[in-house]
């Protein structure tokens, strides 16, 4: 493994070859590490399929929900269609207003932020920053984002691990009751009028992009505010030098979202018996692509393991790649560089106090790529 304190522990593996034949959830997985490969496999769905309901997220998800989430557990061009039906929301981080109300929002919690002797970032800062952004995106009321507070990280899981999917699924299922009475303009209405192939959507179909919606964005959106700031806490020259040229806050967005890579990997299934690089895989098998690993692929990413702001070309796959590549891409590279700007306007940095690391532990390695808890103090200007 790597000594990278980050996200690097497919260091060693990817040097010696591009695949890593490992197991998770007791079955056999080739994980695919090298950048060119990773991204060669994501654009191949008719090799790498995505019609594999429950088990694109690693580990798998039978135990937290119910349906398919869509559009993320089907292939081209049945994914076109369905992408198409929720993407007018996923568009709207471009806009002025949206723009707005996302500075407002940050601004917000950190002149908040600011007027506490010390924050846990976690649960005081991201998880209520993530929870009121997404109301903006699926277009409903602020005070929604009350009740998605208290659901902590995981939207599927507690902190024991527990499924809460069952609540979950009762809670938008009252959703889309509460928009067939009363539509209006939110993501849960439009899903209600919604037709795919000519037909209205079944309460399967709306679920499970509703599923998606609260899941996909959310402990990705929060591990990675929280490794912001410990980054930002822990390298107090980064902030001046984004004070200094605000410029770099494009580059330094990109930069910190691939360097913190939130979802280390993706599964696919092989329809066909299948040669991966070497490794075999037996139709019906999976096969991962590991954004992280080939984030810190090195013949990609000069010296990848140190943060340059100033990255560029910086062609990370953070957020996936092909027909597949993130809806809320848009949404969560707004939220990074609006953090960015708002912490070099309103602070002179900050102290870390305390820190718990949360470490992703598999087969074939370990991954700290998040926070148990993570207390800083804010430092006015």
């Amino acid at each position: 493994m790597s000594n990278c304190p980050y996200h690097d522990p497919f260091k060693s593996a990817r040097e010696q070859k591009p695949v890593l034949a490992t197991e998770f959830d007791g079955d056999p997985v080739a994980m695919i590490l090298g950048f060119k490969e990773v991204r060669k496999a994501a654009r191949d769905y008719t090799t790498f399929s995505s019609d594999a309901p429950f088990r694109v997220p690693i580990p798998r998800e039978e135990d937290v929900r119910s349906m398919r989430q869509y559009p993320i557990e089907v292939d081209p061009p049945a994914h076109t269609e369905y992408r198409k039906i929720v993407e007018p929301f996923f568009r709207q981080p471009t806009q002025p207003e949206y723009i707005e109300r996302m500075e407002n929002l940050l601004e917000e919690l950190i002149l908040d932020a600011l007027e506490r002797d010390s924050i846990e970032i976690v649960r005081e800062f991201a998880i209520p920053l993530q929870s009121r952004a997404l109301t903006y995106l699926l277009n409903v009321p602020e005070s929604e984002a009350d009740l998605w507070t208290t659901w902590g990280t995981h939207v599927f899981r507690d902190e024991s691990g527990k499924s809460k999917g069952a609540e979950m699924e009762t809670y938008t299922n009252s959703l889309f009751d509460r928009a067939e009475a009363n539509p209006g303009d939110d993501f849960f209405s439009a899903l209600v009028q919604a037709r795919y192939q000519g037909r209205p959507l079944t309460r399967e179909e709306m679920q499970g992009c509703a599923n998606l919606a609260f899941a996909g964005g959310r402990d990705t959106i929060i591990n990675t505010v929280s490794t912001v700031m410990a980054y930002i806490a822990e390298h107090p020259e980064a902030l001046d030098a984004l004070r200094e040229n605000p410029k770099l806050v494009m580059t330094a967005t990109e930069e910190l979202i691939r360097y913190t890579s939130p979802v280390t990997h993706l599964g696919r299934m092989c329809p066909m018996d299948t040669d991966v690089h070497g490794v075999k895989v037996d139709a019906g098998k999976l096969i991962s692509l590991n954004w992280a690993s080939a984030n810190f692929d090195p013949t990609m990413f000069e010296e990848p393991e140190t943060v340059r702001l100033d990255r560029k070309p910086n062609p990370h796959i953070a957020f996936g790649n092909g027909a597949h590549n993130c809806l809320g891409a848009p949404h969560a590279r707004l939220i990074v560089r609006t953090l960015l700007k708002k912490l070099c306007q309103h602070t002179n940095g900050m102290t870390l106090l305390s820190a718990q690391r949360k470490v992703e532990k598999e087969a074939d390695y370990e991954r700290a790529n998040a926070y148990h808890e993570l207390k800083v103090q804010l430092i006015s200007k």
